[in-house]
């Protein structure tokens, strides 16, 4: 039986709203509404950016691989006002962080008071969920649906819900949208690949950082036929999801000899980069679940030890841990089936299926008249912590735009708006990557 559209349910074009205040959420976002949409011939995907200190740059939007879908920046009265307009949309898709995600959900609230029909109203997370479980899943209740991206997910978030007392319906499985590329087979035609996939914030100091960049550095040079590439999320100044204080590339500017000639730091979008790799190494990241789909040799790695801190403890039971020593020795990890297949890693390689229920939900609620968003977090239940996360992203206590939240460059033109805030992002980020190390450094004299 074929699983109805949200066109053929609302009779015209599905149009989609979706919202990202990250390269790596944009990339989520982005994909999740193309897989919700993909049945729709005529779909339409509207993309904005939140103006913030994650802001991507127009590489860090080309490395995602994301296609087919105009993306602007906004500040969030923007985007109420846009996606508040009637008949605007009919899915809106929250790719943010959890803070956002409430703030814009206590906003389209507002704007849509009185209104007998809305948008669906989608969200979830970008990868790996390895913490602040609670705190991420209750700043995403009030969604229509929140998005789980294995049968593990679905079941820890449907957990959370029903132990404050809110409903659990809105949790529907599906799987990270980015998965797929060709099935991993070895090849005669490039050198034997080893990438190591590092993270911006995993881990957090100095001399771990070096430690892992000096391990991979240590393998090309123990396998000099071998190419090892140190994949990077972001170039120095650039920032993503997280902040990366100590860039891979300044630490490996200082290295005593400079890189082999069979190790060199690459950028681009990660599909086209695990095309070529042959064994894929990271700490904790979501590009695991990418190698694993494809049935690529994966290591999660255990030198700095196994722990919440590093989010590698998720992988317990993967059968994917191992370090940098049992690398150099020849050993390959074996990824244990049934973990997988629990983390929604589809051991065939393909996933058809996966988002068929989401777009199912999608056209039955389409088809209602939905009732207003209802969040958790009211002033009722967190008085003390709502107002603050609201003003935070320029919003009153009962989810109105504040008009003074645009600071002294409201006033201004377009043009000069533009200088000031890429004044103030250069300012922000030669803070996280140069002063703030500095001080923590001198503190510890």
């Amino acid at each position: 039986m074929p699983v109805p559209t949200p066109s053929e349910s609302a009779g015209r074009a599905v149009r989609v709203a979706v919202l990202a205040d990250s390269d790596t959420r944009w990339k989520w976002g982005a994909l999740t509404a193309q897989r919700l949409v993909e049945a729709s011939g005529d779909a339409v995907v509207d993309g904005m950016l939140l103006r913030g200190r994650a802001t991507p740059t127009a590489r860090q939007l080309q490395d995602t691989g994301v296609r087919g879908a105009d993306v602007r920046e906004v500040t969030t009265a923007e985007f109420l006002a846009q996606a508040g307009a009637e008949d605007a949309y009919d899915v809106v898709v929250l790719a943010c962080v959890g803070g956002a995600v409430q703030a814009m959900l206590h906003g389209l609230a507002n704007q849509w008071q009185g209104r007998r029909r809305r948008p669906v109203v989608v969200t979830g997370y970008v990868g790996v969920v390895y913490e602040k479980l609670t705190d991420g899943l209750l700043l995403r209740n009030g969604a229509d649906i929140v998005l789980a991206n294995c049968a593990s997910d679905a079941d820890r978030f449907r957990a959370v819900y029903a132990g404050v007392g809110t409903r659990t319906g809105s949790v529907v499985e599906c799987a990270l949208p980015f998965l797929g590329g060709a099935p991993y087979a070895p090849s005669d035609e490039r050198p034997y690949t080893v990438t190591f996939a590092v993270q911006p914030s995993v881990p957090d100091t100095r001399k771990d950082r070096l430690h892992l960049l000096q391990r991979a550095v240590g393998h090309a040079r123990l396998y000099p036929e071998r190419e090892v590439l140190i994949k990077l999320r972001s170039r120095p100044g650039e920032h993503t999801t997280h902040v990366e204080e100590l860039p891979y590339q300044r630490l490996a500017d200082r290295l005593p000899g400079g890189l082999p000639d069979n190790c060199r730091l690459v950028y681009g979008h990660m599909g086209e980069v695990l095309d070529r790799t042959d064994v894929l190494v990271t700490v904790s990241s979501t590009a695991a679940l990418e190698s694993l789909h494809r049935g690529i040799p994966t290591g999660i790695l255990t030198d700095l030890g196994i722990r919440e801190a590093l989010g590698n403890h998720h992988f317990v039971g993967s059968g994917c841990l191992t370090s940098w020593d049992r690398l150099d020795a020849g050993e390959l990890p074996t990824p244990d089936p049934e973990w997988t297949a629990r983390q929604g890693v589809a051991a065939d390689g393909g996933y058809e299926a996966a988002f068929d229920v989401a777009r199912k939900r999608i056209a039955e609620l389409l088809a209602e008249e939905l009732p207003p968003l209802n969040p958790y977090y009211t002033s009722v239940t967190a008085g003390g912590y709502l107002p603050g996360l609201l003003g935070r992203y320029g919003l009153t206590p009962d989810g109105t735009p504040n008009a003074s939240a645009g600071g002294s460059a409201a006033g201004l033109g377009g043009a000069a708006r533009r200088v000031v805030r890429r004044a103030a992002r250069g300012a922000y980020r030669q803070g996280v990557q140069r002063v703030a190390p500095v001080i923590r450094r001198m503190g510890q004299l």
